[in-house]
């Protein structure tokens, strides 16, 4: 099950958002377990950023992974405030922007990673093919 943890949960977020992340999770071959977004500011995820992995930078998100097996299950941390920064910086709406970090904690959960450029790549090729998913199911 998916939940969505918020102060202020962005309007957009709705049950559309939820079916197409239980799509994608389906699309990876897995199953969905307790998988928890936390719709936080930029301080609240440098904090976790600084405390938990010991990184002094700001992000716009961190997934703590508890898989087992097939079952994804995790806590997905999101700055809604670097969402809006980076989609300013990159000429990008700021929908398509939630979207694509939305994709990403779960693509993370379902095992991708992001490390290496040749990693990053892909990450990207599969935030590509689930944001066009969203775009043709017309939720």
């Amino acid at each position: 099950m998916i939940q969505f943890f918020y102060e202020n949960l962005p309007e957009s977020v709705s049950a559309d958002y939820k079916k197409w992340l239980e799509d994608l999770i389906l699309s990876e071959g897995k199953k969905s377990g307790e998988i928890n977004y936390i719709f936080c500011d930029d301080e609240y995820l440098l904090k976790i950023n600084q405390d938990y992995l010991q990184h002094d930078y700001y992000t716009d998100i961190i997934t703590f992974d508890y898989v087992k097996g097939k079952t994804i299950s995790g806590e997905i941390f999101v700055s809604l405030q670097r969402i809006s920064d980076n989609a300013s910086t990159l000429s990008r709406d700021y929908e398509e922007e939630l979207r694509r970090v939305l994709a990403h904690g779960i693509l993370h959960l379902a095992g991708y990673k992001d490390k290496t450029e040749e990693e990053e790549k892909e990450m990207r090729r599969m935030e590509d093919l689930y944001l066009d998913k969203y775009r043709d199911s017309k939720f």
